[in-house]
Parts: structure tokens; sequence; C-alpha cells
């Protein structure tokens, strides 16, 4: 892990370049649409920069949440772990979005963990400055009530269909989440997946075992191809039919 801080412009070469791409992530973020040029320019002048290898943990359950974090590239993923130690797969989150952001309303521990599903990039911004920000700017309070809500809402759905819809349902479903969230996958080409079906059962709180039975009967079906290290959805109308099925 490394670590760049955004304060002033001394760097040059691909650094130079980095800071600036960095500062352009971070003031389309979501959580500062919305605000002026001059106090998006103030929240980027807050942050430090940190890049995680593929795999590298951000944070984990129980850790101190001093800082909200805008991912500005890569993806990562935001879990949590069961007594008997199943891992639910709550979100994957995309370039431009915050994450983290509980923190700077209670200070209280990391309610879930957060690891780099590939190599990405990190805005950090300590909840001390941020809380200063708002303060100055309150704004920009409405946006960051939208972020919670969404995070909410989100966050009940996922429960939501692991209590109450059978596996097919809820693996097409988790299935067409991360099919829209793929940005290389144009609209007019077969979305593929790139998890394993032991991150998709972790995804959508089923065992292995029952997601490739259920992968199986889609593909002798049509509806996707199974190769190795992706899954390719083939009829994306049925995907949703059956996603719709609820």
């Amino acid at each position: 892990m490394s670590s760049i801080a955004l304060r002033g412009d001394d760097a040059v070469g691909p650094d130079n370049r980095t800071l600036k791409e960095a500062c352009q992530l971070l003031t389309n973020c979501t959580l500062f649409a919305g605000l002026s040029a001059d106090e998006r320019a103030a929240v980027v002048a807050l942050a430090r920069i940190r890049t995680f290898n593929a795999g590298e943990t951000i944070f984990s359950i129980g850790s101190p949440g001093d800082q909200m974090m805008a991912l500005l590239s890569g993806a990562i993923r935001i879990s949590v772990t069961s007594s008997d130690g199943k891992e639910l797969l709550l979100a994957i989150i995309q370039p431009g979005e915050v994450f983290g952001e509980l923190a700077i309303l209670d200070n209280k521990e990391r309610s879930a963990d957060a690891v780099a599903e590939t190599a990405c990039t990190v805005a950090m911004l300590d909840r001390r400055d941020i809380l200063s920000f708002f303060e100055r700017n309150p704004s920009a309070w409405p946006n960051l009530v939208k972020v919670l809500c969404q995070r909410l809402r989100h966050t009940d759905q996922v429960f939501a269909e692991v209590a109450l819809l059978h596996l097919p349902v809820r693996l097409a479903k988790a299935m067409l989440r991360v099919a829209n969230c793929e940005a290389h996958s144009a609209p007019s080409q077969p979305a593929k997946i790139q998890f394993s079906q032991r991150e998709l059962a972790n995804m959508v709180g089923g065992s292995r075992e029952s997601v490739n039975k259920c992968l199986r009967n889609w593909q002798r079906n049509g509806l996707v191809r199974i190769s190795e290290g992706s899954i390719v959805i083939t009829d994306r109308r049925a995907l949703e039919n059956i996603a719709d099925a609820a």
C-alpha cells in the first residue's frame, strides 16, 4: 500500500498526472455533487490518496472508524462474516462511490469488512477534516444524507432477498446487479461476470454447490455460459424474468 497527499502541486511526471486524475474523480464523487467548484476544491485539499493491491484489507469489522473514503479506481467488496464463518457480500463499491461514511457521524467501530477486489486507488478523508468542512458548508449535508439512505436501502434489499427469496431469484438479481456495474461491458455485448461461484454464493447467502447446480441448469437452457474464471450472461431477458419472479 502507498499513499500520496493531494495538498499542493509539487509532484511531477506520472505522480502529477495521478494527482490530477484523482482530483477530477474526487470532485465528481456522488457525495459532493451540487457543490460549487470552490467547495469541491476545498474537499480535494483535505484528501490523501492511497493505493491498495488486490486482496488487501482496507478496513476490518471492529477497527476504528475515523475516516471516510471515496473510490477513485478499481473495485472494493464490502462484506460481513457470520458466526459460522460464512461471508455475506453486501456491496461492490465502484469508482466515484463513497464508503465508510458512517464513521464521520458516530466515530464508532467499522460494521463491515472492506477488501480490495482489484488493485485500487482510494481518497481518504479524515473525520475531523470532513466534519469541519460540513460545518463550513452546510449545503453539503443533504448529499451525505442521500448517500446514507441509498446505502441503507441497498443493505435492506440484500438482507431481504437472502431471507425471503429462493436461491435462483437471489442469484439472478445478484448477477444482474454485478453485470450492470461492469463498466467495460457494452450494452450490445453479453455481460461477463468476473466472480467465482464461491464469491457468488457468498453474495446471495447460499452454498457453492447450490449456486453451481443453478448455473449448470441455466447453462443447459442457454441463459449463461460458464468458462474458467468468468460467467457470461447469454440470455439477459430470461435472467431478468427469473429475477422478476419474486
